[in-house]
């Protein structure tokens, strides 16, 4: 099989690349700059090209010749032109119209849970505009909501064990008391190569997160076990985060935006009835499974 991954430098990209090279895949790696992708080449048939999602014209030759097409490309925060309705938007429309238009059997398109197109976030509408466009473009495609990632490399924990390492305190999301059900990265990899592979799951919409919903602050708690630290957790109100979240909107690097901050105000879990990792045959490893593995920390000496 050639498959195409769009994002494929990315945190999940990166998994989803060496999951289908290492299944025997011929993989193309679809990305704005390929020379930052050069040392996916290493896992197999693997090779870089050029394209931009919200470059209908370099799309399509990035798809020709493809036998499937994986579509991973996401932000959390917008910058310049990259606005959530360009990325997630019109730059899924893109994707899966070129798929269609080459001829494409296959289609997985990477979304998240809890998308929904009366959200009050901007990022949140436009994941569910995005799923509404693929649709259209490309109805036997397969879409997948995760929940938030983690494993090496990630942008959640070890962003939370920086944190930890210079700050007394972790400031909560309200009480702590919304809900998570992280799914390990290589576990949405696997489900990718699994949607790719079995026929049921074309035009379906699967739902992905680990063995175990959390609150916030048990994460928090279980972070601060796996690396030997102890800190305060303080409960701070939404509407300190609103303003905080206001006052860096500015910032081209922020460490936290405001739809980040809508995204922490409702609990992101597989819905009851949803199709899931179960429904395609996989066991999702849990937090406590894979945390240690990479960040096992030795305590400071003021703990």
């Amino acid at each position: 099989m050639s498959v195409t991954v769009f994002g494929g430098s990315g945190f999940l990209g990166r998994a989803i690349v060496r999951r289908l090279a290492e299944g025997g895949a011929k993989v193309r790696v679809a990305v704005r700059h390929p020379e930052r992708a050069a040392f996916l080449t290493e896992a197999g048939a693997v090779t870089a090209v050029r394209a931009d999602v919200w470059d209908e014209a370099s799309v399509g030759p990035a798809v020709a010749g493809a036998d499937a097409v994986v579509n991973t490309v996401g932000h959390y925060v917008e910058r310049g032109r990259a606005s959530f309705a360009a990325i997630h938007g019109e730059g899924a429309a893109h994707v899966a119209r070129a798929a269609a238009a080459a001829g494409v059997s296959r289609l997985v398109h990477i979304s998240g849970i809890g998308a929904d197109e009366k959200s009050p976030s901007p990022y949140v509408r436009a994941r569910a505009a995005g799923e509404r466009l693929v649709r259209e473009a490309f109805p036997d495609a397969t879409i997948l909501r995760p929940s938030v990632m983690f494993g090496p490399e990630d942008a959640f924990f070890n962003q939370l064990a920086g944190i930890a390492r210079l700050m007394p305190v972790l400031p909560l999301f309200g009480s702590g008391e919304v809900r998570l059900q992280p799914a390990y990265v290589g576990d949405v990899a696997e489900a990718v190569a699994k949607a790719l592979a079995i026929e049921a799951a074309r035009g379906k919409t699967y739902e992905l997160g680990g063995p175990r919903a959390y609150s916030y602050k048990a994460l928090l708690q279980l972070l601060l076990e796996q690396t030997g630290r102890r800190r305060l957790l303080l409960p701070l109100p939404y509407v300190v985060w609103d303003l905080v979240a206001t006052l860096l909107s500015p910032l081209p690097k922020r460490p936290i935006s405001r739809d980040q901050v809508v995204l922490m105000k409702r609990d992101n879990v597989v819905a009851p009835n949803a199709l899931s990792f179960a429904t395609l045959g996989i066991t999702p490893h849990s937090v406590e499974e894979i945390l240690p593995s990479y960040l096992g920390i030795e305590p400071s000496p003021a703990g």
